[in-house]
């Protein structure tokens, strides 16, 4: 399936391209009528040199910010060479390359980097000025213009970069809840198996009196228990450390039907699909709570963000190599949807789904008619009940 963020980037790059090419074009013919036909190339061809750079930087922009400002340099001294015989540069398509580059840095950049791309751009601009004239004839009414590009790019990669941050912000507070509630859940999971580990003690202590020979079989049962819980600490215990993680232990598939049915209350009609005979016990416990968040987390975000839904499905299955939760509602697709469905309720789910070596996709269904949630996770050899 083709990535909505790699094709989203690529639209956005196809559509900066157009408006350079535009900006270009409208700069070529405004010279052509007010200076005569060729005085546009040299400006055109370095606008474009600019516009490159500017494209290329939309994510890098460091690299491509220095070239972009090197190249307006460098136009600015060959016209300042040529004296009034070349429209004055920056050029306003020029311009709008260096605007660009300069919200990308803004945006992108650690401070310093960032002030310094600034802080270029008024010195590109008044070079420009110096260049087409002595500041006592007064601005040039292109650099006024390569002001308030340069204005405008400052305020929008300000907004953006404050944006950023809070949405930076947001999501380390749903990383920090989740490893809290991780952490309340570690004892759960240290309980889940210890538990075991006595029992099957009391039984061996039992056993020997009678039957010394079967000690040994209670012995590597608990053995297996042991390994079991350390390879669960281990996967908590990273979590806390660093990212999201999962390791609790108790909702079964009982608890998934009863999530359906309070769902199935409060909006569409919500069907659950689970494989014939599934135990209460079948998975380890990290993976049956982390199929039971998946499913609440996916539908809850039915419930906020696509009231034309009419019927969800959840559909549990289970192979040789793990277990799959998917959770598909069919209501109406629209832009404003994609923005939502996949916004900070999933980042944990998706950190704790990958740290149990699983995956997990949100997005519209194939063939379009709905939205999906969908995760798998492998259930190692010995690890199913």
């Amino acid at each position: 399936m083709t990535d909505p963020g790699a094709w989203g980037r690529g639209v956005s790059v196809a559509g900066l391209a157009a408006v350079f090419l535009a900006a270009i074009t409208a700069q070529a013919v405004a010279i052509t009528r007010s200076w005569g036909p060729w005085y546009w190339v040299p400006g055109g061809v370095a606008a474009a040199a600019v516009c490159v750079p500017a494209l290329l930087g939309l994510r890098r922009p460091l690299w491509p910010a220095v070239a972009g400002f090197g190249l307006a340099a460098a136009a600015i001294a060959a016209v300042r060479a040529a004296g009034p015989d070349l429209p004055a540069e920056p050029s306003p398509a020029m311009a709008l390359g260096l605007a660009v580059l300069t919200g990308s840095a803004i945006r992108s950049l650690p401070p310093a980097p960032a002030a310094a791309v600034t802080a270029a751009g008024p010195v590109v601009i008044i070079a420009g000025q110096f260049a087409a004239g002595p500041p006592a004839a007064g601005l040039a009414a292109v650099t006024a213009l390569d002001g308030l590009v340069w204005s405008a790019a400052v305020g929008a990669g300000l907004a953006v970069r404050l944006l950023d941050a809070r949405a930076r912000g947001r999501a380390g507070r749903v990383r920090r809840d989740e490893r809290l509630e991780l952490a309340r859940e570690l004892h759960d999971v240290v309980a889940h198996h210890i538990t075991g580990m006595v029992l099957q003690a009391q039984g061996a202590q039992v056993v020997a009196r009678r039957n010394p020979e079967q000690v040994s079989g209670y012995l590597g049962e608990m053995e297996a228990a042991g390994t079991e819980a350390l390879a669960a600490m281990r996967r908590v215990v990273g979590l806390l450390r660093d990212a999201d993680d999962a390791a609790p232990a108790s909702p079964g598939p009982e608890r998934l039907g009863a999530l359906v049915e309070r769902f199935r209350g409060q909006g569409p009609e919500v069907r659950l699909s689970l494989p014939d005979g599934l135990a209460d016990d079948a998975w380890p416990p990290e993976v049956t709570t982390t199929v039971y968040r998946v499913a609440r987390e996916a539908l809850t975000n039915v419930l906020r963000h696509a009231p034309g839904a009419r019927s969800v499905t959840v559909t549990v299955g289970q192979g040789p190599e793990g277990v799959t939760v998917e959770i598909a509602d069919d209501a109406p697709d629209s832009p404003a949807r994609h923005p939502h469905r996949g916004g900070y309720g999933l980042i944990g789910m998706r950190e704790r789904v990958e740290s149990l070596g699983g995956s997990l996709r949100a997005g519209p269904r194939p063939g379009g008619g709905g939205w999906s949630v969908r995760a798998a996770l492998p259930v190692p050899a010995g690890r199913s009940r």
